[in-house]
């Protein structure tokens, strides 16, 4: 099977939300901060197994910019500085089909670290992350 290849992207800034709409009629929405905490880049993903980066503060991260690489993949920059990830559509698919179960294995890992999502990360400056009262008038 080949994965399907989005007919419509819009990046939904009210709601903190990048929507794909597909041919056959679904749409999947990827919220901003599960596409950064699972962003495919280096500095995520490290370069190979057990390298990853766990990432903290980024509930209120927003995508400033959105370019198409080729004819395979998007490449958001984010409010944070992020912009390295090259997001393929099948790994696209993959984060909307699969949002709910990776969201639990982000808390999860969060709390194995024993981690808030909101924690700023190591060398970052408190503004990015939002703590407890949301992100509001971002």
């Amino acid at each position: 099977m080949t994965t399907p290849i989005p007919q419509s992207i819009d990046v939904l800034l009210e709601s903190r939300v990048l929507e794909l709409g597909y041919a056959d009629g679904t749409v999947l929405a990827l919220p901003f901060e599960l596409l950064r905490v699972y962003s495919p880049s280096a500095e995520v993903m490290g370069h190979g197994p057990g390298q990853e980066t766990l990432q903290t503060g980024k509930r209120c991260v927003e995508i400033v910019d959105l370019q198409t690489v080729g004819h395979y993949a998007i490449q958001p920059s984010f409010s944070d500085g992020h912009q390295s990830g090259i997001f393929t559509w099948e790994y696209l698919y993959r984060l909307g089909t699969q949002k709910d179960a990776l969201w639990q294995e982000y808390l999860d890992r969060l709390a194995a670290a024993g981690k808030d999502r909101d924690q700023p990360m190591p060398g970052q400056k408190g503004s990015h992350s939002c703590g407890s009262g949301g992100c509001g008038g971002h």
